[in-house]
């Protein structure tokens, strides 16, 4: 083989590892995305899940609220708001 094939031969597979890394890396980064969307998707249901709890936590409260208010004007004779 002479310099200009060998040279050839370099250059040809520097551009196969360029072009593999690459297509790697493009796809690589494309399932962290898709993983990091995923993740973001399922801890929003379960903070969704978590402030309906709460406002089913506070609907109670409010009625305890207004059942102890009850009691409060029964009992005492008083007139409260």
């Amino acid at each position: 083989m002479n310099d200009a094939q060998i040279w050839t031969l370099i250059g040809a597979f520097s551009a196969l590892m360029f072009s593999t890394l690459t297509v790697v890396s493009t796809l690589f980064i494309h399932v962290v995305r898709s993983e990091i969307g995923g993740l973001r998707n399922e801890m929003n249901a379960r903070f969704d899940a978590v402030d309906a709890r709460f406002d089913a936590v506070n609907t109670r409260i409010d009625g305890v609220d207004g059942d102890v208010q009850a009691i409060v004007k029964r009992t005492f004779g008083l007139d409260r708001e």
